[in-house]
């Protein structure tokens, strides 16, 4: 069997001009990870990550931990297939139409324009944009332009085939990617809806981890948002 970790880009720059970026706390929570990495002798056969700056970032602050601990860290594949749902644009293209024909949709945005102070933005945030990406994920709203939900799903598996079938057998492999594609490689491990999958999708943390168990015929999840080294709770963040 080999190992999957699959790992959550850390912290972005949320409500600045440019969300793809990692934040200042991001950057220490990448730290944090390259280092408890490297004090455990975590090393890896393969590297992957998707093409987003925040999940590139993440991966190259871990790399440059194992450099200064003395380890090796692998040349990472760049694979579109690990990229997110295009959650902003899906949010920004029907927001208007749904502002006008859903009164929950209004109250929501209304509760969100109105809060006050970084904490209260994001948790705002947060429940507006859940239930506008649970409708398109139900097909309730369709973005000319945009993938689907499925189609996002099938994107995500046809990585997780590509990459993982390139190597040999018992390989340790990490791809550094975005909740989305998380949550994915959790319901193809056990079988989920589409609503199920969303579900999941909200929980993991930044820069958190998650493992799977992998062959021809098998993946199946070992662990799920692991984040021994975020032992400050003032470091543990969704969004």
């Amino acid at each position: 069997m080999g190992i999957l970790f699959l790992v959550r880009h850390a912290q972005a720059s949320f409500l600045e001009d440019n969300y793809d970026k990692l934040s200042a706390l991001g950057e220490m929570q990448a730290r944090l990870l390259g280092e408890y990495w490297a004090r455990r002798n975590l090393v890896f056969d393969r590297a992957c990550v998707g093409p987003c700056v925040r999940q590139q970032d993440t991966l190259k602050i871990v790399s440059d931990a194992y450099a200064r601990a003395g380890l090796e860290f692998p040349e990472p594949l760049v694979l579109p297939g690990f990229d997110e749902y295009q959650g902003e644009a899906v949010l920004q293209r029907s927001l208007p139409g749904l502002l006008e024909s859903e009164p929950n949709i209004r109250d929501l945005h209304a509760a969100f324009q109105s809060s006050v102070g970084i904490a209260k933005k994001r948790a705002a945030f947060q429940k507006l944009f859940e239930a506008v990406i649970g409708q398109w994920v139900r097909g309730a709203i369709r973005v000319p332009g945009v993938e689907t939900w499925l189609e996002f799903c099938s994107r995500v598996n046809s990585g997780l085939v590509k990459f993982l079938s390139a190597g040999g057998r018992g390989e340790r492999v990490v791809i550094f990617t975005s909740g989305g594609p998380i949550a994915v490689a959790v319901g193809r491990a056990f079988d989920l809806s589409p609503e199920g999958t969303l579900q999941v999708s909200w929980m993991s943390r930044n820069s958190s981890w998650s493992e799977f168990l992998y062959s021809a015929d098998r993946f199946t999840l070992s662990s799920f948002n692991v984040h021994g080294h975020l032992d400050d709770p003032a470091m543990l963040t969704h969004r």
